[in-house]
């Protein structure tokens, strides 16, 4: 089991001082952040497909062993609302495979509003080939059932495990072989950091699951939070005997 410890995205200006040194232009921000980190979910591809050429210079820039998670477009998951998904997906799956090895899970994370319709899900999943790994975000409490965990299982899909306020806000399913588990805000001061407990916590679930990879990203961007909290979790999961991937060398969170 390997656990890969990152942020949601690297361009955040208040990281200066805490990921990136002053000196360190903006321009380099993905090969230094890529030094820290082996791994990273891009959210701009969620506002803006990026070209191809970009996500092939990502693979250029960053080391053999990154791995980019990308989120999947706003068109699908949020305008399409999953209906007619075969050339929203086509059109994602020609611009990010541009990152050769380095791409990683895409993330569906659905509309607060769309409600649970599990033959939706089916169509757009079978959209993507074996080969690519899927995570989905439902965000409506009616796609916590047995149809929809069906569905899941049978396309090799991942649900997402999502935290809000140092709390699971989704069920624990393990509906594939890997985990991808999201952390949005934390409850200590200041917000949004997480505190060492709740992150013991996730430690511990990842641990108790059954055997697999897992992504764990965190997405408390303000003020540094998730750089520090992602390292204050990997320090904790190595502590309990996982392998986690590198993280900055950073003093961990209180």
């Amino acid at each position: 089991m390997v656990i890969r410890v990152g942020t949601a995205g690297w361009q955040y200006r208040d990281w200066r001082g805490v990921l990136y040194p002053p000196a360190v232009p903006v321009r380099s921000w993905l090969e230094h952040y890529a030094r820290a980190f082996a791994t990273v979910e891009s959210n701009n591809a969620f506002y803006r497909l990026p070209s191809r050429e970009t996500c092939i210079g990502w693979r250029e820039r960053t080391p053999g062993d990154f791995v980019v998670a990308v989120k999947a477009s706003r068109y699908l998951t949020h305008v399409k609302r999953l209906r007619e998904p075969a050339e929203p997906v086509e059109r994602l799956l020609d611009r990010v495979t541009g990152l050769g090895d380095r791409l990683g899970p895409i993330l569906l994370q659905l509309p607060p509003t769309l409600r649970a319709d599990p033959a939706l899900l089916d169509d757009c999943l079978r959209c993507f080939p074996a080969s690519v790994r899927v995570a989905v975000e439902p965000r409506h409490d009616s796609w916590w059932t047995g149809e929809i965990q069906d569905v899941l299982r049978s396309r090799s899909a991942a649900l997402v495990w999502a935290d809000r306020d140092s709390r699971p806000v989704t069920p624990l399913w393990r509906t594939t072989g890997w985990v991808y588990l999201r952390l949005h805000a934390g409850r200590a001061s200041p917000a949004p950091h997480y505190g060492r407990q709740a992150l013991a916590g996730w430690v511990d679930r990842l641990l108790d699951s059954a055997p697999g990879d897992s992504y764990v990203y965190f997405s408390n961007d303000h003020g540094g939070a998730a750089v520090r909290d992602a390292v204050t979790f990997a320090r904790q999961a190595r502590g309990a005997g996982a392998e986690v991937t590198r993280v900055p060398d950073l003093p961990v969170t209180s």
